[in-house]
Order: structure tokens, then sequence, then C-alpha cells
């Protein structure tokens, strides 16, 4: 039952995937900069101008540069940066993983410490407990990540000299083997236990900087969806059955508060995929985000382009994975 409900979901997300394309394509294409020359360079004649035209397939129509476009995607020809002069497909495998990384701990961070406190502020309520709890959720939603980071950096890196301020790895102790792309997961595939050291220190700072905001709203619903639940007759009838209160609040309580959470975590992971090039500019986080607003600097469309269309299929995938959680927290769903 579910695996066809997945498969039928993955069907529907075809529409969504290519309506990003078509979104993409036709802003990149009303935009007034012209790629070419500058690519070109200031002293390029009409005819290298048109010759690089030609190469890049932007001297076709609109609707063929599309329909070459959509050809190319199935065909794993993501298109050439006019920039880089690298195949986007392959930008994108190398800058990736770094923003997978950034991002999975920040949802670790956030989850880890943001589920606790909204079940203890629930439990709680009112309490001072609670209060501090809801002004750090108030404050994590405030807060600029720019603004921490750069705050972060100037105490945890420059004056106490804890944690690194900038890049992914120590140049003196070089990168992990490359495995995955992932600086953590392959020093730990490797038993490097020294680079791994290393690399989560340099993902301390950044990974804690993007985690504050979905710490807060993740802190938010919990409390919210507890408070709701611990109010709900069963649970009364299970504490007056004389069950113990850690197993009535982790069994009954917390597992059917989470289903909102759930959504809401989902939901993180696709923001901060495609709001992480704050964080990545202030910690020279070498990402997606990063990547992409440098080829905005170029009018560089066609890795704005993939990584849009990377981002949206991420996004979708992830919330895919989510419903698939709710028949685990919840054996009363069904899927159709």
């Amino acid at each position: 039952m579910l695996r066809r409900y997945l498969l039928r979901q993955l069907v529907a997300m075809l529409p969504t995937l290519v309506g990003i394309t078509l979104l993409t394509f036709i802003i990149s294409h009303v935009a007034p900069a012209d790629p070419v020359r500058f690519a070109a360079g200031p002293h390029a004649t009409q005819e290298q101008v048109e010759q690089l035209k030609r190469y890049f397939g932007v001297d076709q129509p609109l609707h063929l540069q599309y329909l070459n476009y959509l050809r190319g995607l199935l065909g794993g020809d993501w298109g050439r940066s006019i920039r880089s002069k690298q195949p986007v497909l392959a930008d994108l495998a190398r800058y990736f993983p770094a923003s997978l990384e950034l991002v999975g701990a920040a949802i670790f961070l956030a989850v880890l410490l943001g589920v606790p406190l909204g079940v203890v502020s629930a439990l709680r309520r009112n309490s001072l407990v609670d209060n501090l709890a809801r002004v750090v959720a108030v404050a994590g939603v405030a807060l600029p990540a720019f603004w921490l980071g750069l705050l972060l950096q100037l105490t945890l890196a420059f004056q106490w000299q804890l944690f690194p301020a900038v890049g992914r790895y120590s140049p003196e102790l070089g990168r992990p083997a490359a495995i995955t792309g992932i600086y953590t997961l392959d020093a730990l595939l490797n038993g490097n236990w020294t680079a791994f050291s290393d690399t989560l220190r340099h993902l301390a700072l950044p990974a804690f900087t993007l985690a504050v905001n979905p710490l807060a709203t993740i802190t938010r619903m919990t409390r919210a969806s507890m408070l709701e639940v611990l109010s709900r007759d069963y649970i009364k009838t299970a504490r007056a059955s004389g069950l113990a209160p850690w197993t009535v609040i982790t069994k009954y309580a917390l597992k059917n508060a989470m289903i909102p959470t759930t959504t809401m975590i989902g939901l993180n992971v696709g923001w901060l995929l495609a709001g992480s090039f704050l964080v990545e500019a202030v910690f020279s986080w070498p990402g997606i985000g990063l990547y992409t607003v440098e080829s905005s600097f170029y009018s560089d469309f066609q890795p704005i382009m993939g990584s849009t269309l990377v981002i949206g299929l991420t996004f979708l995938l992830v919330n895919l994975a989510v419903e698939a959680l709710y028949g685990l927290l919840d054996p009363r769903i069904r899927y159709g």
C-alpha cells in the first residue's frame, strides 16, 4: 500500500519539476543581462560574441532552447557554466554535498534541542522553563542568520579561537579522502579521526547559525502540539489507569504530537537548503547556495537553473519521506 502511494507521488512530482524548469527558464531569458556578452569580455568583437552564442545554443528560438534544455536534463546534460566553462551537473555534484552536510547538521541540532525543549515547556506550562523556551523561540526567529554568524566568528573564532572561522577543513591537514563529498562522513568511513575532529570543528559554527531559526520553530510547534495532545481524553484515561508518567508522555503523547512537528522539520529542510547562501557566504562554505549567488553576479543562468531544480527536487523528496513517516507515528493513517 505504501509502496504504491509513494510511486504515485513520485509520478505526481513530474509536472511540478517541469513547472520549475519552465519558470526558471523564462525568468533567466527575460532578464536584461546578456551572460554571453559578459563571458566574452569587454574587448570581444561581435563575431566572437555570435560564436559564443552558437556554442552555448542561445542563438536559437526560445521554444527550441527550452526543448533542448529538457532533452539535455533527461540525458544528463544540464548545460555548461558560462563563468567556469564546466558542466553544471559536475559543479552541482561538487557543491551540493557541502550544502547537504550543513543543512543536515543544522536540522540534527534543531531537532535534538528543539523537541526536548518543546516537550519540557509544555509539561511545565507557564513556569520559568516555559518562559525561557518561549524567549528562545522568539529570539531564534528574530535573529538574522548573517548577524549571528558574524557575532559567533568574532567571539568564538577570532577572540577565543575555539573554532575555525571559515572553510570546511584545515589546509595543513587536508580534506578527507572523497567518498560521498560529505567530509565528516568521509572521515568516519576512512577511519580518520583527526580529519573527523577537524571537519566537525569547521562545521560547528555554520551549523549552529543555520540551526537557530528551525530550532525556534520546532520548539514552538512541539510545545503547541504537546499541549493539545495532553488535553485529550485518551491521555487522561492513560494517566487514570495508573501508567507511569514517562510512558504516557513518550508512548502516547509525544508520538502523536510529533506528526505536525515532523511536517515542520521536512519544510525546514527545504527552506534551509534554499536559504543557506547567507550562512555559506559568511563562513565561506562552498555549497550550492554560494555557488548560485556567485553565478548570479556573472549573469550565469545555467547554474542558477540547475541549482533551483536540485533544491526543488530535494524539497519534494524530503516531504515525500515525511509523508511516509506519518504511518509509523500514527498507525491509524492509511495510504490510499
